[in-house]
């Protein structure tokens, strides 16, 4: 299938041959470990069975990308990619704001390895530009942002890699495909988490990068030797997902855009932080490479007790994670940034009070009223 295709249709068609013995429309679960290798060497730790295959076609339509490798876990897509792409003495320059996970991971494995880093604020693209060395051979950004919602002009970065001849790598989870494209806006390696809007249920956990077909056979070699990929099972689970993703992402861009504006105007909050608002910084640069929304994902900042207010709410869960159906909500500085340390935090902006909520797909008054009783 060629990605002219719209996003509705490559989302249930791409990948999906069905089942070619009893005419089923779904493809069918392959097991196996084990294939006759009289034309080709069918393995799952080769990233290349039926299953693994049918996902990548279909992430690779929406996001326009020429091929793709499909993981048991976003940190796994995202490592494996780094390793691949960098050798001792190189350097990575990182935008600043970064998933806790990803920031972590470079804190405590790259110098292992003899890779050095910078993590420098992208809102300043001169600043940024500054950063780069002799040795800079991958530049790594996050738009929008995990957990404040920054934007990062990707087509001015892709530009300045460009202009260095340094490979990009954009982490896409929070946009999903449906939203932002950035290999359109010129970066090179696209990553996602899998576990979040791609899988869309909070029930797998998996992770993808997408690229060029040249850039895909180098990160294979070497995720070949880490080993991970993901089983049969969880990997129809996905392509499963993924027919609804547009469905899902579109209830709730619209649900996060109901919310953020509530937010805004109610005084028991200090700061909303959505790209959506026309009052967020990135807004501008949002609305340019966000043409199919503004995302699922909010956060603010409490004026009140944040434990006592989510102890409060009945609709909306803790949870850690995000991208699923059902509406979730957490502190960052005890989930997905708790590994950092206060004054990293501090330097971050990420504050005790701040909340992180991923919107589902719920009728946008009955959250809002699970809020307001709350509050």
């Amino acid at each position: 299938m060629k990605n002219t295709k719209s996003k509705l249709t490559s989302s249930v068609h791409a990948g999906s041959v069905g089942d070619f013995v009893y005419g089923g429309l779904v493809n069918p679960i392959y097991p196996s470990s084990a294939y006759d290798y009289s034309v080709e060497v069918l393995y799952p730790r080769y990233y290349n069975t039926p299953n693994q295959t049918a996902v990548i076609k279909k992430i690779a339509a929406l996001e326009n990308a020429e091929d793709g490798l499909l993981f048991s876990s976003g940190m796994a897509a995202i490592m494996t990619s780094l390793f691949a792409l960098l050798k001792q003495g190189d350097h990575i320059l990182f935008q600043l704001d970064l998933y806790g996970g990803t920031h972590y991971a470079a804190l405590h494995e790259l110098k292992r390895y003899g890779i050095d880093y910078t993590m420098e604020d992208a809102s300043d693209l001169k600043k940024f530009k500054s950063a780069i060395r002799p040795t800079t051979k991958v530049i790594y950004i996050e738009t929008p942002s995990n957990p404040l919602l920054k934007i990062t002009d990707i087509k001015a970065v892709a530009k300045i890699a460009k202009e260095y001849k340094i490979t990009t790598i954009i982490d896409n989870t929070f946009a999903s495909p449906i939203n932002q494209n950035p290999i359109d806006l010129g970066i090179d390696l696209v990553a996602h988490s899998g576990t979040k809007y791609i899988g869309g249920h909070s029930d797998l956990s998996c992770g993808v990068v997408v690229a060029s077909k040249k850039m895909i056979s180098k990160i294979k070699s070497t995720a070949i030797n880490f080993g991970g990929s993901l089983n049969a099972q969880t990997a129809y689970l996905v392509e499963r997902s993924l027919k609804t993703l547009v469905l899902r992402v579109k209830q709730q861009n619209k649900n996060a855009l109901t919310l953020a504006h509530f937010l805004k105007n109610e005084p028991k909050i200090n700061a909303v932080y959505y790209p959506g608002l026309k009052e967020h910084p990135g807004h501008a640069i949002a609305k340019r490479q966000m043409p199919g929304g503004f995302g699922g994902m909010l956060s603010f900042d409490i004026k009140s007790d944040p434990e006592k207010f989510l102890k409060k709410l009945k609709l909306i869960r803790k949870a850690v994670s995000l991208g699923g159906v059902e509406s979730t909500i957490n502190q960052p500085v005890k989930t997905s940034h708790a590994k950092l340390s206060a004054e990293e935090r501090k330097a971050s902006g990420i504050s005790d009070k701040l909340l992180r909520l991923s919107v589902g797909i719920e009728a946008a008054e009955d959250l809002i009223h699970d809020i307001q009783q709350a509050l």
